[in-house]
């Protein structure tokens, strides 16, 4: 069997090669707010830095166990209780196109909504330009299922050689209704049906959400709003099932803040606090992940020569090496 190395996973670290920068009002707390993201040498990982903080420590390292609420969004925090709130669109576009390493610099407790969606974010990355880092890409290969369970919401977590997700909604206003999607995110894919999906919201939920102190900078410029069976944007949808890509791209930023997953994961009305339940209780489980690097195309020529016998057992190969 000749071996394409075109379609085995070739992974470096990468970060930026440049800075760029961006601003804009958050969705929940309705703040002005600017970032600036920055190229950081290998295994420095995502880091937010609050530049409005300072006399404590202000950096915030993206991490699972980092994560400290996940109401409507997810909420990164450091020991010293600074946080940075609506970071999943951002880790969305981080994971598509394979970050590793970078330092998002930002003069607020909230990313900018821009207009609800990963798209802006992604222009930004590919702006700067993606910079391939000397250094082996550590990956979280899945070994076993991992399930959890909230109500009627469901998550599950399986063995794969890729990324795969599968997305099912289920809502009760006729906009939205039942949708799913399955869909592998690499760069491609991500860029033509997941990017531009924007987040949304149900008209009778805007009021509860404002008296929360939630959605204060939300409007038609950065969110879809549904009532009922009616889209009440101007524009209407970017795509018929856009509220299922959204989510798809909610849980591609949610589960990148563990790091790169060979895995196919599987919700079903999940939402924020069921995709981080299902990463913690996969790293609970010492028996369902390890660490592996993928291999290089000189590897797997030095390895196996011209015959491949499973991407699985070359990772294990190479990871030994």
């Amino acid at each position: 069997m000749t071996i394409d190395v075109s379609i085995i996973p070739v992974q470096r670290q990468a970060t930026l090669r440049g800075s760029v920068t961006c601003e804009g009002v958050a969705l929940h707390s309705g703040l002005h707010v600017s970032l600036v993201m920055k190229p950081a040498p290998v295994n420095t990982g995502i880091v937010f830095v609050r530049t409005d903080v300072r006399g404590i420590e202000n950096n915030i390292v993206v991490r699972a166990d980092a994560v400290t609420d996940v109401k409507r969004c997810t909420t990164i925090s450091n020991m010293a209780g600074v946080q940075v709130s609506t970071i999943e669109h951002l880790m969305a576009a981080f994971s598509a196109v394979g970050i590793d390493n970078i330092i998002i610099e930002i003069e607020g407790p909230e990313l900018p909504a821009l207009d609800g969606s990963s798209e802006p974010f992604l222009r930004l990355i590919e702006q700067a330009g993606i910079l391939s880092q000397k250094a082996p890409r550590r990956y979280i290969k899945v070994l076993k299922s991992v399930e959890v369970q909230s109500g009627d919401a469901y998550a599950r977590i399986d063995p794969s050689p890729c990324l795969y997700l599968d997305v099912a909604i289920d809502f009760a206003d006729g906009a939205i209704g039942r949708q799913r999607i399955e869909i592998e995110p690499d760069v491609k894919v991500f860029r033509e049906r997941m990017a531009s999906a924007r987040t949304f919201a149900r008209a009778h939920e805007v009021v509860a959400l404002r008296e929360a102190g939630l959605s204060l900078g939300g409007s038609y410029d950065n969110a879809i709003v549904v009532d009922g069976d009616k889209v009440l944007n101007p524009g209407g949808l970017r795509f018929a099932d856009e509220f299922v890509r959204h989510k798809a791209l909610d849980l591609l930023g949610d589960m990148y803040i563990g790091g790169p997953l060979l895995a196919r994961v599987t919700t079903i009305r999940a939402g924020h606090a069921l995709n981080h339940q299902l990463l913690l209780a996969l790293f609970a489980d010492p028996t369902a992940w390890k660490f592996t690097h993928l291999a290089t195309p000189q590897m797997v020529q030095k390895i196996h020569g011209n015959r491949l016998e499973g991407i699985s057992r070359l990772e294990d190969t190479v990871s030994a090496l």
